[in-house]
């Protein structure tokens, strides 16, 4: 542990009983305050060299990439349409919504699916993410309406973006985003069975990007990281975009994309472009645990990196009743 503000063994000992009885799949927990680290564990065996799946974190990490890409003028419309990114793919003659779908509507989970219950099988066993979620987009949905799409859909953004950029997601996250923050991912990752897929999520010495064998990197879950490089996205967020006085993201991009543009009715959580939004920030939230959190009032980040447990208590609630009080 690191700065004064956490003043005793005690108020460690008491935070870590609590991560320890309610919290026991924790990876590793990293707290930054005013940029500076205020505290840095880790659990279950895990070190600062481990690396999670993050899951559906992976999506406010591609905001951020997207966020670049404007900047860099590879996508010069968030208003765009879907389609206009896929000159070769012919939607179905009698399908007459896809054509309204626009990249604003995939950032703030508002584009309408055919799908009632998600084909998970089907996309896990697909060689091209992208073509398969292409032919379930639209439908009978209303574009503009708030529907979470968990992993069928966030792959037309790293599409979108592999078609902007010119290259995978995966080299246009090394080159503009990670190598930057030294960051470590190692490779664009193709599964070749269930069993394989299965181990990677239970992994903590895995690192890189899953990929569909096309070389489409998936937008809603697939990245693996350290606690700690959750942390330097959340900080980065902080600093307004810039990393060591370096600008990676506009500070633009990063107000737009943590105000409010939809809403969750049923939880009643508002949402930006991939990021969940809280009183005083916003939070990337993914299976398991999985938190970049963000207090912009408190100058806080709080980064909680978890093995994957099912139905795993809410870490938002965590880090405002036990962490937040500990780290003003």
């Amino acid at each position: 542990m690191k700065g004064e503000i956490m003043t005793t063994q005690q108020d460690m000992k008491e935070l870590e009983a609590i991560i320890n009885k309610d919290y026991g799949n924790t990876a590793g927990i990293v707290v930054l305050k005013d940029g500076e680290m205020q505290y840095e564990q880790y659990f279950n065996g895990c070190t600062a060299e481990s690396r999670v799946h993050i899951y559906s974190v992976t999506k406010s990490i591609v905001s951020i990439l997207i966020g670049i890409a404007m900047d860099k003028g590879f996508i010069t419309d968030i208003d765009q349409k879907v389609l206009d990114f896929f000159p070769d793919y012919v939607p179905n003659q009698r399908e007459k919504t896809i054509q309204n779908i626009t990249l604003k509507h995939l950032l703030t989970m508002t584009a309408p699916y055919k799908y009632k219950i998600a084909p998970y099988v089907k996309y896990f066993t697909s060689d091209d993410m992208v073509t398969f979620t292409l032919d379930l987009l639209g439908g009978r949905g209303k574009p503009g309406q708030f529907r979470y799409a968990p992993l069928i859909g966030p792959d037309l953004l790293t599409g979108i973006l592999k078609q902007a950029a010119g290259q995978s997601v995966f080299e246009f996250a090394r080159e503009n985003l990670f190598i930057p923050l030294k960051i470590t991912a190692e490779r664009s990752i193709v599964f070749h069975s269930k069993e394989e897929q299965l181990a990677f999520n239970k992994a903590t010495d895995i690192s890189g990007w899953v990929s569909d064998p096309s070389g489409t990197n998936t937008g809603g879950w697939g990245l693996t990281l350290s606690a700690a490089d959750m942390a330097k996205l959340g900080q980065l967020y902080l600093n307004g975009g810039l990393w060591n006085g370096k600008p990676i993201v506009s500070a633009e991009w990063i107000s737009e994309s943590t105000k409010e543009h939809s809403r969750w009715i049923k939880e009643n959580l508002a949402y930006g472009y991939l990021w969940w939004l809280h009183e005083e920030g916003f939070a990337a939230m993914g299976d398991g645990g999985n938190v970049i959190y963000v207090n912009m009032k408190k100058n806080l980040t709080v980064a909680i990196a978890s093995l994957f447990k099912p139905r795993a208590k809410d870490r938002i609630d965590f880090i405002q009743n036990y962490i937040e009080p500990k780290f003003q």
